[in-house]
């Protein structure tokens, strides 16, 4: 015999209570107002309270990149699960998702700097003056993006910087938090992070535009 599961089915209702429980739980209280949203959002793509605690941010981050976004911003994307977890339809100005992992130029160009594709892929971002970043999974490609800064590449207006995994992604984080120069940055410390995690903060910035 077929069992019937009652569970909720609407999915609007589902991001409600879900939503709901992240705030009752979390405390977000404590955060600037503009930075409530990010942090349910990322509290929702992971199923964990607790990396509030772990969640650090510049002064007007939050403010930066949705300026930017609203201006028609491009999003760099340091994997394809990052791009394809953005919600395209929701970006204020049509913002055009770019990432050149697979790009037919990154293996070779990385043989030739001796790192990973990941971080040569960062190396084929041509304008990233003024742009949104948006790092969920290696942390080879933060250190490229702060080095390629630090040479004069560009400034971008926000970079989200939450790569996940045991070798180089806490130090990663660390050198953004500490880069300065006035870099906005958003990250959550420690070993966690992802793609899920990158693309829900660029998705809780977007929301906030629609609204």
């Amino acid at each position: 015999m077929a069992v019937t599961y009652h569970y909720i089915r609407q999915p609007a209702e589902i991001y409600r209570r879900s939503f709901a429980i992240v705030r009752e739980e979390a405390g977000l209280s404590a955060l600037p107002a503009s930075v409530q949203p990010i942090a349910t959002r990322l509290i929702h793509s992971c199923g964990m309270v607790d990396v509030i605690g772990d969640l650090s941010y510049s002064a007007g981050a939050a403010e930066a990149g949705r300026e930017a976004l609203q201006r028609g911003a491009t999003v760099y994307c340091d994997v394809e699960m990052v791009r394809s977890g953005i919600i395209k339809s929701r970006l204020p100005a049509d913002n055009q998702l770019l990432c050149t992992l697979n790009d037919p130029r990154t293996p070779e160009l990385a043989r030739q700097i001796d790192n990973t594709r990941s971080a040569a892929a960062v190396d084929l971002w041509d304008e990233i003056e003024g742009a949104v970043i948006a790092i969920g999974n290696a942390p080879t490609a933060l250190f490229a993006l702060l080095e390629n800064i630090q040479r004069g590449r560009g400034m971008p207006a926000l970079v989200i910087g939450i790569p996940v995994g045991f070798v180089g992604a806490v130090e990663s984080k660390l050198a953004l938090a500490e880069f300065g120069q006035g870099l906005n940055y958003i990250t959550v410390h420690g070993r966690r992070g992802g793609s899920a995690m990158a693309s829900a903060v660029v998705n809780a910035l977007a929301a906030e535009l629609e609204q």
